[in-house]
């Protein structure tokens, strides 16, 4: 491996470790390719199932084509979900864990079957999914002010921080995920709005690119795994104190509740 990349994944744990973030690492990259970006994700993803962390799902980033354009990009990204980032339903959100954590309302799919194959259909997406949630992701990063581009988040395995799911499991059967509103609100305050067609055209979209990107790198989606589709609306930052509800119609409501010190 990659001097360049060990040392790229070595900074991005102690700034997580340390909770002291770092520069960006974009220009640090060897090649100054993705590939070497999800090279460095890698290593920690290897690390931390070797630490004992269970890996439990992914999350997909970029769904917006608007961020794309932004960040210059054609495609999401993702990220690793491993079993100590879930936090239950509206119970306290551990600030020793985050940097500078934002939110964002989210559908959340269970499988019930491996997506192991490349060449799979949306058909095969549907009958692998058992079950929808909704889910507020907290984001964060390990670098600094959130100064972040295309390889910074995709080394920082997503910009992943901690992720809520709602109790309340939906079978897709009749739902239609592009037109499923989503409104989150901060202490009834309304604070970001969406809907399913702002994920990809439609979550299940972002599941069959997951899915088909996973088995290319492998490390294909297994039954049991989880995954966060992508953000409905905008980002929020967070204070500490602050309590995040999040609805989204014909999935459920879920909360992510802060602590009043984040630092």
């Amino acid at each position: 491996m990659n001097e360049a990349i060990t040392q790229i994944a070595a900074k991005l744990i102690q700034a997580q470790e340390l909770r002291q973030p770092c520069a960006p690492v974009r220009e640090l990259l060897p090649g100054g390719t993705v590939e070497d970006a999800y090279a460095v994700q890698e290593i920690n993803t290897v690390r931390a199932v070797s630490a004992g962390r269970r890996l439990v799902g992914r999350k997909i980033g970029l769904t917006s084509l608007a961020v794309q354009r932004q960040l210059g990009v054609g495609q999401p990204d993702y990220g690793m979900l491993f079993d100590d980032m879930a936090v239950l339903d509206g119970w306290e959100v551990p600030r020793e864990r985050l940097i500078e954590p934002k939110v964002e309302a989210e559908i959340a799919f269970v499988l019930g079957r491996d997506l192991t194959e490349e060449r799979i259909t949306v058909a095969d997406a549907l009958r692998a999914v058992e079950f929808a949630l909704p889910a507020i992701e907290i984001v964060d990063s390990r670098i600094a002010d959130w100064k972040i581009g295309i390889f910074d988040t995709i080394a920082d395995n997503a910009s992943s921080g901690l992720y809520v799911l709602g109790a309340s499991p939906k079978k897709l059967d009749g739902l239609d995920l592009r037109c499923c509103g989503m409104a989150m609100e901060r202490a009834g305050e309304l604070v970001s709005v969406g809907a399913g067609a702002a994920c990809l055209g439609d979550p299940l979209s972002a599941v069959l690119w997951l899915a088909r990107t996973m088995a290319r790198a492998g490390r294909p989606l297994q039954a049991g795994d989880t995954i966060l589709s992508g953000a409905l609306g905008p980002m929020v930052g967070v204070k500490g104190g602050e309590v995040f509800e999040a609805r989204i119609s014909g999935i459920g409501s879920v909360r992510a509740a802060f602590s009043k010190e984040l630092h």
